[in-house]
């Protein structure tokens, strides 16, 4: 596999503000990286990534004529651009406007004003994207591995295929719900569930209450991938019987990690 290091990464960055853009730029050629092209609204920012697929897309939430959200969404609904990572730098903290884009799937949201390590962390899990690396552990055969994902976000479930993938897990079932995660795990045995939390008609709390209390495989290993931010919640999902949780947005080496400790448990 061809070997990629920071100052091989090629960034678009689209920042209105001038005195931001200058800023970011700054600290990302603090980081050896010196690749930038620099915009200021979505449009030319979306014009400009189907010309030049940069490895990774810097936005602000604020645009003049979108916001993050809707540049990200347009994305990941576009073939040929949807698989480039994403980052947001916002000073935005409401629940409500972060949780959509996280859902779509970004390697990082970094506040504002932001620390360089947390940039510099965020960029090497962009190497993650850029670079996939295989689960290696001993004695487990990633490709035979049968995973189902759970997430009534369809880029979500993307964002979460693509991991899996880039580790070498090819079997992988995708269901919109709980509800309809339970009728697919009636009918065939999964190695590994992968589930949201927050979902219409059956949570990622109910799904994993019925695997542990009511189904015949009441061991299989449930990782929770989630956005959700109420520790009394968290605290409630962590003592129902899931495997490992992670956050949204997720460093893939993260959920590499928490697979090894899943999978060879079992």
């Amino acid at each position: 596999m061809f070997d990629i290091n920071l100052d091989d990464l090629s960034i678009i960055l689209i920042e209105p503000s001038s005195t931001q853009r200058k800023l970011i730029v700054n600290s990302l050629d603090d980081a050896g990286i010196h690749e930038i092209e620099a915009l200021t609204s979505g449009e030319d920012a979306l014009q400009r990534i189907k010309e030049s697929y940069p490895d990774l897309v810097i936005s602000s939430m604020y645009l003049p004529d979108m916001t993050g959200t809707d540049l990200v969404t347009s994305m990941r609904e576009n073939n040929d651009i949807k698989d480039i990572p994403f980052m947001l730098i916002s000073s935005e903290k409401r629940f409500s406007r972060l949780d959509p884009i996280k859902q779509a799937g970004v390697v990082a949201i970094l506040p504002k004003p932001f620390l360089y390590q947390d940039l510099q962390r965020a960029l090497i899990s962009t190497l993650d994207y850029v670079k996939p690396q295989e689960l290696e552990v001993e004695n487990l055969d990633t490709a035979h591995i049968n995973v189902m994902v759970v997430d009534d976000s369809r880029m979500a479930r993307r964002h979460i295929e693509r991991v899996l993938r880039d580790m070498g897990i090819n079997h992988i079932t995708t269901a919109v719900n709980g509800k309809e995660a339970v009728q697919y795990f009636q009918k065939q045995p999964f190695d590994l569930i992968v589930t949201d939390l927050n979902m219409p008609e059956m949570d990622g709390h109910e799904l994993v209450d019925y695997i542990r209390k009511q189904s015949s495989r009441p061991d299989t290993p449930i990782m929770m991938v989630t956005s959700e931010e109420d520790s009394a919640r968290l605290t409630n999902i962590e003592q129902s019987g899931v495997s490992a949780i992670c956050d949204k947005p997720f460093e893939p080496n993260d959920v590499r990690t928490s697979l090894m400790k899943v999978l060879v448990k079992r």
